[in-house]
């Protein structure tokens, strides 16, 4: 468990990010199609995901709108927003953005929260997802990761990227 704050107060995760350098927890979640993607669909790519409590909140729609403008400029790599909406949500926010570059993911019939460390456990955000970034490599390494540390703020986008250019 790792406690992180909400305008302050504690909250508490279900647990640990993935660890630099181990290999990264496959994953199903869902498409706007409903349909379920895994680690394997990514195969062979880069993958930032970009994990959100909810793309209806003002910061996981800045974040994912700056993801969406940075996404454009990376190669072999892709953008995974991940979040609990439902599909349908996540599809209309992207649309009516006009968001091109991410691929919105939901963790609806998931236990990717869980899996990955970032499933709130208590206040009325329980549930939820607390805003990280993993960025995992071609191999399915896990080459970075960022727990925000005050839910109400933006991840450092910079910091993030420069990792992946590293690698």
């Amino acid at each position: 468990m790792t406690t992180i704050s909400f305008q302050g107060k504690p909250l508490n995760t279900s647990g640990e990010l993935p660890a630099v350098g181990s290999k990264a927890p496959d994953f199903s979640l869902v498409t706007n199609k409903l349909t379920d993607v895994s680690l394997a669909t990514y195969a062979g790519q880069k993958k930032v995901l970009t994990i959100v409590p909810s793309l209806d909140t003002p910061t996981c729609a800045a974040s994912t709108r700056k993801f969406n403008e940075k996404a454009s400029h990376l190669y072999h790599t892709v953008v995974l927003v991940i979040s609990a909406d439902l599909p349908f949500a996540q599809s209309r926010f992207c649309e009516t953005e006009g968001l091109k570059n991410v691929i919105p993911l939901s963790t609806f019939r998931s236990t990717f929260a869980e899996d990955y460390g970032v499933k709130l456990l208590d206040t009325f955000l329980a549930g939820l997802t607390a805003r990280a970034i993993v960025i995992i490599d071609e191999h399915d390494t896990v080459i970075y990761s960022q727990l925000v540390s005050e839910l109400a703020n933006e991840p450092d986008y910079e910091l993030a990227l420069e990792e992946l250019h590293k690698h």
